[in-house]
């Protein structure tokens, strides 16, 4: 089998939800591709604050995606300064510890579950009789616990993931982003990016790419990747002798911290399967033209995949797609402003 099906899949997993504070769709589509691997995360309610909502595009495999999808919120809950009201400090190690988690006996083992490499019935795993502690996708991350076997010196996938990070407190927006999935905001009908898409021909990632050690070949490191921070590729990632943040390919992401105001209608966050095919203004304006006459948010989405899913395999609208809408509900007149609030925007590399 190819990349590409001889017809697209077009079911759509999709789900909305919300609070008080926000309203929310989601949708995702296999499209052309022969696999699906993307996954998300939406958790409007991670606290009694706070709202979390993530996109992870995998490429080689939809394994680290999936691990992502399930263990990275977790990490940012844990860590001691979220209670602190520090969001960028959990959030980055969160991006980093993935990394770590997926070494290791207990991350293959947790990545082959993911993967469908393991039947979970017979332990069979890629011809090893491998009897896992724990399969339960409800388990708690503890401490990560390394555990003894086969794989002991499994040094991570080779596949890997983007993420794109959305956690909501209060009016304060964080925005975490490796990779190029992408986060928009419409204020007003004016799209605004809150990520940067992490590509070969950015100057700063080209700079740490060919200190680390790599080179970029026809648009792709080492002439492979078409993107320059990734969770997982850990063959990107050999160069003992420098930080996990100044590797070739580096899950360091960007964070960017926004104050919402009353201009702020919605957010999208999606794969780039989405952004091949539509400018961030462009999808801006559709959602807000759909959004006159359809309340479910969810239907918007699966109306983007539609609008962007190429007639034939091959080149843009060919893609995995998944996309999260996030609408803002307006606080009360007693409580709003004329309408001219400043909202700042404070971005941390």
């Amino acid at each position: 089998m190819g990349i590409y099906l001889s017809s697209p899949k077009t079911d759509k997993f999709s789900e909305d939800g919300g609070n008080d504070r926000l309203s929310y769709g989601l949708s995702s589509m296999q499209g052309w591709r022969a696999t699906m691997e993307d996954a998300h995360a939406a958790y409007p309610d991670l606290d009694d604050s706070t709202s979390f909502f993530g996109v992870y595009d995998g490429h080689g495999g939809k394994a680290v995606a999936k691990f992502c999808a399930k263990y990275l919120h977790q990490q940012v809950l844990k860590h001691e300064a979220y209670a602190a009201g520090d969001l960028s400090t959990p959030a980055r190690r969160a991006f980093l510890r993935m990394d770590e988690m997926m070494r290791g006996q207990r991350g293959w083992r947790e990545l082959a579950i993911l993967g469908d490499k393991i039947d979970k019935f017979s332990g069979m795993i890629e011809g090893f009789i491998w009897s896992p502690r724990s399969t339960d996708t409800n388990e708690q991350t503890g401490d990560w616990r390394s555990e003894e076997g086969p794989h002991s010196d499994f040094p991570g996938p080779t596949c890997g993931s983007t993420a794109c990070v959305v956690i909501i407190r209060d009016k304060q927006l964080t925005v975490v982003n490796a990779g190029d999935s992408r986060c928009v905001l419409s204020r007003k009908g004016l799209a605004c990016n809150l990520s940067k898409d992490h590509k070969p021909d950015l100057e700063i990632e080209r700079e740490r790419i060919l200190q680390a050690g790599g080179f970029i070949q026809v648009g792709r490191v080492n002439g492979s990747l078409n993107l320059t921070r990734a969770i997982g590729d850990v063959e990107f990632k050999q160069n003992k002798s420098l930080p996990a943040e100044r590797q070739i390919v580096t899950a360091n992401p960007d964070i960017t911290t926004f104050e919402l105001c009353e201009d702020d209608e919605f957010l999208v966050i999606a794969c780039d399967g989405i952004w091949d095919c539509m400018s961030s203004q462009q999808l801006v304006d559709y959602v807000r033209e759909q959004l006159h006459t359809e309340s479910k948010l969810l239907a918007i989405c699966e109306r983007v995949f539609q609008r962007c899913l190429a007639p034939s395999a091959g080149g843009e609208g060919c893609d995995n797609m998944t996309m999260i809408l996030v609408q803002f509900k307006k606080s009360s007149p007693s409580s709003s402003s004329d309408g001219s609030a400043i909202c700042g925007v404070r971005s941390t590399l």
